[in-house]
């Protein structure tokens, strides 16, 4: 289970910084994750500065390094500015990072592939890519993902192109064995072990886990160990968790995650604008969800 952290922000915007980390601190505690993973989509990353990014690896690292296995989201719009936060997390200490696709410029799959394989060439640390085509408007194609699992640090992909759920089975298919695939949709866990078992799929990065890490990991061991039929009427019972923060159509979850994260202790803040936070009928719809799947 790993864990896409939020970023907690204040009434003014400002990063929260010891909110991030009780935050990580009761995920450890509660043993709702594996690894954390940092400024990721969920920890919206795409609002934060280089400095904010910056710090806040700091922060983390500092406060629970030595508890748990952290990952750096390093993606920025620019290979240049990738590059230098992927510089960054190395000198902090990172041992892997998480880079996203470059968004809004829609680059060919050769330009792709230069930018992770620059990426990657630039620090002497492992590196997930991370595919999610609904935010960066392109998909990096299996045969992209197979050239670039050459490259010695490139260990790894967070899958999570809900439009093509075979896709995951074909980056199975064109990497080498050792190669780990992440499958990053929720609705997907089970269809993802399905494709790949154990061998393949390394785990889930899940936003949902911040409310639900243990129940998903018992879900995964329940399929994993052949009682296939419970773990599927336990992913049916959280599939409407996963459906309500989407609703009124919120195409990002963070801001109705955020208020689910209060339902259950968490100093979750709020979402930077443009993102705003729940309005009383969205949250009063999650919680009824939560209390009706019996999270709260």
């Amino acid at each position: 289970i790993l864990v896409p952290l939020v970023t907690p922000f204040k009434e003014d915007q400002s990063v929260d910084y010891e909110a991030a980390v009780s935050i990580a601190e009761k995920l450890i505690e509660d043993n709702m994750a594996d690894s954390i993973i940092l400024t990721g989509t969920t920890g919206e990353f795409f609002t934060m500065s280089f400095e904010e990014r910056v710090k806040l690896f700091k922060v983390i690292k500092d406060a629970v390094g030595d508890k748990i296995p952290l990952m750096a989201g390093v993606g920025c719009a620019s290979t240049i500015e990738t590059i230098a936060l992927a510089k960054k997390a190395e000198e902090i200490g990172f041992e892997i990072m998480m880079v996203v696709s470059p968004y809004y410029t829609k680059p060919t799959q050769k330009e792709l592939y230069n930018h992770f394989k620059k990426v990657a060439e630039s620090v002497n640390i492992q590196m997930m890519l991370y595919n999610i085509p609904i935010f960066t408007g392109v998909n990096i194609n299996p045969e992209t993902v197979a050239k670039l699992s050459e490259i010695e640090n490139i260990v790894a992909v967070k899958e999570e192109a809900e439009l093509n759920p075979k896709q995951m089975t074909e980056f199975i298919n064109v990497t080498p064995d050792d190669f780990i695939v992440y499958c990053g949709d929720d609705p997907m866990i089970l269809e993802a072990f399905a494709q790949g078992g154990t061998e393949r799929i390394g785990g889930i990065v899940s936003g949902g886990s911040h409310l639900i890490g243990v129940q998903l990991r018992n879900m995964i061991n329940m399929f994993l160990n052949g009682k296939v039929e419970e773990a599927a009427k336990i992913q049916q019972k959280y599939l409407p968790l996963f459906r309500i923060m989407g609703q009124n159509g919120r195409t990002n979850p963070v801001s109705l995650i955020k208020e689910a994260m209060k339902m259950v202790g968490y100093d979750a803040g709020i979402p930077r604008l443009p993102l705003t936070p729940g309005t009383e009928e969205e949250i009063a719809e999650v919680r009824r969800v939560m209390k009706k799947i019996k999270i709260i």
